[in-house]
């Protein structure tokens, strides 16, 4: 089974890259196609958008068809999109290009749901944990790999490459057994998600935990490359943070294997306490790179710890449901990181990077807000977790 882990980690790590390439790029980009640096966010935003939509409409699939086959037509399809950007000449083709590769990037989620699919229930905090590890180093190295590959060959080559891989992955994604699929129609798939937030206490202080702590860490790595880029840095040297930061990986396994022993709100709310914290550091960051690497440690261990915890958490709600918990959770990630993006490298223009800071430390406050509210209301009301199991959704 490790094996196999490990395979659908790195799988998972190249499809999300492709959410992440172009923030070291936004001002390369946006000079090549004459897009002044206070909009360049779109260039995120719209990737982010496509995402959102990807999560809701075809993540769900995965409880519906086989998940196997159905990661393999994405992967497909995705390299498709990922040409259009490599070839595209203006900024509309590119912003079409970029909002379909977010849109099919979604196989990311559907790849955690499939290794948790694949796991024993006692093993299946691990699993994720495992699968993200590869999401969080693909979303960290997209940064180095594609500004190092810019500064090589122009930022096209990180598209054309990144299709390559893509294709590679859909050709040689290993056989598993099918999965026990429900009798829904396509629409009632689409409903249930949707209920998912009324049914579920639990999923819905999740959801709005993924708001927080991904609008807080895009709002760190969409506006970064700005005064970076300010201090002459190159594209290898701005992508280089991302290495730095990759320590935050460390955090993913751990945070699934703690959840496995029923200490997920423990992890959750010392996590969201960190990544305030991490503010204090990354404020310094005009005055000195240093503060800025050990802040971006701190954020990334944050993020991944609660990430992890998250999914985990929501997963032992209806492991038949998986495809859709993840997807309903995920698109509070997507509006979160839009958010994050759009409103950063505008602050930044308008307002310099201390009140990016404190717009990253108001979302990391609510990250915060929102752990301690679900800790009070499950000692309240305590939740069975893990043990409750049900057969079906409610339509």
């Amino acid at each position: 089974m490790q094996p196999q882990r490990l395979f659908l980690a790195v799988a998972a790590g190249v499809a999300v890259a492709n959410v992440y390439f172009a923030q070291p790029l936004l001002a390369t980009m946006g000079a090549d196609l004459g897009i002044s640096p206070g909009t360049v966010g779109v260039f995120v935003t719209v990737t982010q958008l496509g995402y959102g939509l990807g999560l809701f409409f075809l993540v769900p699939l995965g409880d519906l068809l086989d998940r196997r086959k159905l990661i393999r037509v994405k992967f497909v399809v995705l390299a498709v999109a990922l040409l259009l950007v490599g070839i595209a000449r203006n900024a509309a083709m590119l912003i079409i290009g970029l909002a379909a590769v977010g849109l099919l990037a979604v196989v990311t989620q559907s790849l955690v749901a499939f290794a948790a699919s694949l796991s024993a229930p006692a093993e299946r905090g691990r699993a994720v944990g495992t699968v993200t590890s590869g999401v969080v180093i693909g979303i960290l190295l997209a940064r180095t790999t594609s500004g190092a590959l810019t500064d090589l060959a122009g930022w096209r080559s990180v598209y054309l490459i990144s299709c390559g891989l893509s294709l590679l992955i859909a050709l040689t994604l290993f056989k598993a057994a099918p999965q026990p699929r429900p009798h829904l129609s396509y629409y009632a798939l689409l409903r249930s998600t949707a209920r998912l937030w009324t049914e579920e206490p639990v999923f819905r202080a999740r959801a709005l935990m993924a708001f927080f702590i991904f609008a807080a860490f895009n709002t760190l790595w969409s506006s970064v490359v700005l005064p970076l880029t300010e201090q002459s840095l190159s594209h290898t040297q701005i992508g280089a943070f991302g290495l730095i930061a990759a320590v935050g990986a460390i955090a993913a396994s751990p945070a699934g294997r703690l959840n496995d022993q029923g200490r997920g709100q423990l992890v959750t709310t010392a996590a969201s306490a960190l990544l305030i914290a991490s503010w204090l550091l990354i404020v310094w960051t005009p005055q000195s790179l240093w503060p800025l690497a050990f802040g971006m440690i701190a954020l990334d261990l944050a993020v991944q710890a609660i990430h992890v915890s998250n999914q985990s958490r929501i997963i032992e709600l209806r492991p038949d449901a998986a495809s859709r918990l993840i997807a309903g959770y995920m698109i509070f990630y997507s509006i979160g990181s839009a958010l994050g993006a759009i409103l950063s490298t505008a602050l930044y223009e308008a307002a310099g990077w201390i009140a990016v800071c404190l717009l990253g430390a108001t979302f990391s406050l609510g990250a915060l807000a929102t752990a301690l509210s679900a800790t009070v209301s499950r000692r309240r009301h305590p939740h069975p977790g893990a043990a409750r199991t049900r057969s079906t959704v409610r339509r």
